[in-house]
């Protein structure tokens, strides 16, 4: 069974595509990123946790069910796949809200989370069977919606005798902690902090730090860390999320003060830091294994490296792509859901029980 996973995240960056062939194990056939446009990229930003027209939500998510579409297409036309041998898509779509934690709305207690990328019509132009809005069933049950990829790094990284820490550096950062010998139900799972998303934001339309160069030249702003580091989300015990609503222009107009250059390196800093204090609470770990797009800053893999007692790793090393391997995750979870068993793990998101996950759109 061939299926194809595909993946936006808070960066809002590009559209990620991985295919994978399953028999008792997966294969990863190929993997292909395309960049978002730079109006549909602002067009994301502008809906993103903030007040806006219905209209503009519901245009935005079908272009973008297009968008990822035509996506898969170009994947299959890049390594060579016929789009008619897919047989099933995921689609995590692009995240313009999500409130994970239960808040007072009209006389009752709502957790909710907004996912965008019309699933009906991926499967009328793939004319594969598409499933999406894998968050929905785990907020239903108790839980945050996320994370949803322990699952899937437990079945990559599980090890019986090295425990290890899968930490993915994508517009937000969370951990996954995976006992030696562990089954499912003993790791833990939780966004850290801040990824790339403070940093990317504070390099304007230059998008993102390329190698960490911006952030290595300037000077980190101690008082402004200090202050930044005191937020009560860091030392909350999981299970626990955090995005773009914690992170947003609020959020980066505290850096407003600094030159561009001390701007970034102490929101590098900030990112260290916070996924440092969540490693910690870990002292038994041996190994870190890093993937996200973090990865390719360099400044930021350096300092990481210098404040974690654990060896770090990147996912590259254990042959999945360090960019593919979240879209990798949703094809698994489409391909689980499709056989109809769980793909959400309660100790990471909280949920009362493990549930099946997804909402199916046939061609």
């Amino acid at each position: 069974m061939k299926v194809a996973g595909i993946m936006s995240g808070t960066s809002v960056d590009g559209i990620d595509v991985a295919i994978l062939e399953f028999e008792h194990h997966f294969k990863v056939l190929g993997f292909h990123t395309v960049p978002y446009p730079d109006d549909v990229r602002q067009a994301i930003l502008s809906v993103s946790n903030t007040q806006v027209h219905t209209a503009d939500i519901a245009r935005l998510s079908y272009l973008l069910g297009e968008l990822y579409a035509a996506a898969v297409k170009e994947t299959c036309t890049k390594i060579g796949i016929p789009l008619a041998a897919l047989n099933l898509i995921g689609s995590h779509g692009q995240t313009i809200f999500h409130e994970g934690e239960p808040i007072d709305y009209l006389g009752y207690r709502i957790a909710s989370t907004m996912q965008i990328g019309e699933p009906a019509v991926i499967a009328k132009r793939t004319g594969v069977t598409t499933i999406c809005d894998f968050r929905a069933d785990d907020i239903a049950a108790g839980g945050k919606g996320a994370p949803l990829v322990p699952a899937v790094d437990f079945r990559i990284f599980r090890h019986p005798e090295i425990s290890r820490i899968a930490l993915n550096i994508g517009g937000i950062a969370n951990i996954t902690v995976i006992p030696a010998n562990a089954y499912i139900e003993n790791i833990e799972a939780f966004d850290t902090g801040p990824g790339n998303l403070v940093m990317d934001a504070l390099m304007g339309d230059a998008r993102f730090d390329r190698n960490g160069e911006t952030a290595r030249r300037g000077k980190v702003d101690q008082e402004l860390l200090r202050e930044l580091l005191r937020n009560v989300y860091y030392d909350q015990a999981p299970p626990k999320t955090a995005g773009r609503e914690q992170y947003g222009p609020d959020f980066v107009a505290r850096f407003a003060h600094l030159k561009q250059a001390d701007a970034v390196a102490t929101a590098a800093e900030l990112t260290v830091h916070t996924i440092a204090k969540a490693i910690a609470r870990y002292p038994g770990a041996e190994e870190v294994i890093v993937s996200g797009g973090g990865t390719h800053n360099a400044y930021l893999m350096e300092r990481l490296g210098a404040v974690l007692k654990q060896e770090v790793r990147t996912a590259t090393e254990y042959g999945i792509d360090n960019d593919a391997k979240e879209a990798i995750a949703f094809a698994i979870l489409a391909y689980e859901s499709f056989h109809g068993r769980p793909g959400n793990v309660a100790s990471a998101t909280g949920a009362a029980r493990a549930v099946i996950l997804g909402k199916c759109s046939v061609p």
